[in-house]
């Protein structure tokens, strides 16, 4: 029976001397809200610099369509509008599905976004949107000119120099969602 209560001791004894490792574990919090403000806020920063972006439509085959653009600056929101040829084939695509991404490539190219949207034609906001490097290109833009207005529904960015990374094993970029304005 001694030599069990010395051992007890013993154990009882290492065990107060070495720090227990849960109590010195640090705990990672992480905060919804500022994790969004952050990617939305870099998401914002390479749309601004990048200057153009793809807009990718679905034909009438389904096959996508990839197409540079000349965006304007992003809403508060990330709601995005470009100007267009209304006899374009993507206005067609649009009328027919109104599913859109948008990709835009960081200006020193370590990282993207890629928004995922519903596009909108809109014919009655064309005098407030408007880039005068743009006249070359519309003859009449009262009448060939039309809006494309991209809602976000949700939004991927990766951005390594602003320490946005994805999962390390399945490299999915962290994901923003939108709430739906119907």
């Amino acid at each position: 029976m001694k030599i069990f209560l010395k051992f007890a001791f013993l154990v009882y004894l290492f065990f107060l001397l070495i720090p227990f490792k849960g109590y010195n574990q640090k705990v990672e919090t992480v905060d919804i809200d500022s994790t969004r403000v952050k990617l939305i806020s870099a998401a914002r920063e390479i749309m601004n610099a990048a200057g153009t972006c793809a807009l990718i439509t679905l034909d009438e085959d389904g096959r996508p369509r990839v197409r540079a653009m000349d965006p304007f600056i992003p809403e508060k929101d990330l709601t995005v509008w470009f100007g267009t040829n209304s006899k374009s084939r993507k206005v067609n695509q649009i009328k027919k599905d109104s599913r859109v991404t948008l990709y835009y490539l960081d200006s020193d190219s370590s990282g993207y976004v890629m928004i995922n949207g519903l596009a909108q034609l809109v014919d009655d906001q064309k005098e407030n949107k408007w880039k005068e490097e743009w006249t070359g290109f519309y003859s009449n833009n009262k009448e060939n000119y039309l809006l494309i207005k991209v809602t976000p529904i949700w939004m991927e960015i990766s951005s390594i120099s602003r320490n946005i990374v994805g999962d390390t094993i399945t490299w999915q970029p962290p994901k923003v969602l939108f709430e739906s304005k119907k």
